[in-house]
């Protein structure tokens, strides 16, 4: 699951524009260079070396104690209280889609602009929904969601401040979903450590392991609001498969430290090339740039053109997001066309 942006009315959620999707561009750049570098994603481009999976984790349904060992690898990686606080699930899409349906229609406050599924969803399970610029506009919501690091900015949030909103939250009995699908590889501290009555914290593992096909996604909640979730989506959630890789991955700490320096030394390439390119930065994380540009949809059209997808905003025009090449032909075949 790759990150839109900008709000868009029920109406129009069924046609979100997402990242990762060649279809449409393939279509309208028939002569393009194949093939596609597709840099349209906040996706690790260096994934995770799948590890060996038993041939029984394909040919029968997944065992509790599989599903309880990733659990608890992801506590341990996401610095949750213990597994009985972790909910598993194919991927933070199905977590996003299933929270408003947990909540009876009330006043939900998205801090925005962000990824544009929260609003839609929680607008389809009969919702009020409203976007606001920042935590202090939220008022008197019963709902409030926030993703931080923000896509597709990168802009984050002290600790305290969000601290501050899931107590204030908890106190008139209302839910804060703190959507965390880039924080990983940052240098933010989590809420997962603090989650209690009245706070869900969703955590993304395809975009950090690079393995966003495997459809893997956490919620991060108190036990009693877990089990509510892990009711809602059914027994076997997850494949046998990903409960194997996921639990392997989450507990590979030394793997998720290098990757979190080599992406940020990537990042800051990607920032020296765009601003050669007269672009200014207007952030990101260390799985994707954010910037604006004097000609952003004649660069777009000039990458498109060389065969390399990025992301673009039909509400700000100027602005493109960028993901990480993967390899040194990929670094090159960007930079040739920057230049």
């Amino acid at each position: 699951m790759d990150h839109s942006v900008w709000s868009v009315s029920a109406r129009e959620a069924a046609v979100i524009a997402h990242g990762g999707d060649l279809g449409d561009l393939r279509r309208t750049f028939p002569d393009a260079p194949l093939p596609w570098l597709d840099l349209s994603t906040g996706i690790n481009p260096v994934p995770y070396p799948v590890p060996p999976v038993e041939a029984s984790a394909w040919l029968r349904l997944p065992e509790a104690a599989e599903l309880l060992a990733l659990r608890a690898a992801a506590a341990g990686a996401y610095g949750a209280p213990g597994a009985e606080h972790v909910v598993a699930a194919p991927g933070t899409q199905i977590l996003i889609e299933t929270l408003p349906r947990l909540v009876a229609p009330t006043e939900v406050a998205v801090v925005g602009p962000t990824y544009a599924e929260h609003a839609a969803a929680w607008r389809r399970a009969g919702h009020a929904v409203r976007e606001v610029t920042g935590l202090a506009e939220i008022g008197d919501a019963r709902v409030a969601v926030t993703v931080d690091p923000n896509n597709p900015d990168g802009r984050t949030d002290p600790l305290a401040d969000r601290l501050a909103l899931a107590a204030a939250m908890r106190a008139r009995g209302g839910l804060l979903v703190a959507d965390e699908a880039f924080a990983d590889l940052e240098e933010v501290e989590s809420l997962c450590p603090h989650v209690g009555p009245g706070l869900v914290v969703l955590r993304s593992f395809g975009k950090t392991y690079g393995l966003a096909g495997l459809r893997l996604g956490f919620a991060v909640a108190d036990p009693g609001t877990a089990g509510r979730i892990a009711g809602a989506l059914g027994p076997w959630a997850v494949s046998g498969p990903a409960l194997a890789i996921g639990a392997a991955a989450l507990s590979d700490g030394a793997w998720r430290e290098a990757a979190a320096r080599a992406r940020g030394l990537d990042a800051a390439r990607l920032d020296r090339m765009i601003l050669r390119t007269e672009g200014r930065i207007v952030g990101g994380t260390r799985l994707f740039r954010t910037a604006d540009f004097p000609d952003a949809p004649g660069l777009y059209r000039g990458l498109a053109q060389a065969g390399i997808a990025v992301r673009r905003f039909t509400e700000r025009p100027q602005r493109l997001r960028f993901g990480l090449p993967a390899d040194k032909a990929a670094w090159c075949r960007l930079s040739r066309v920057l230049r």
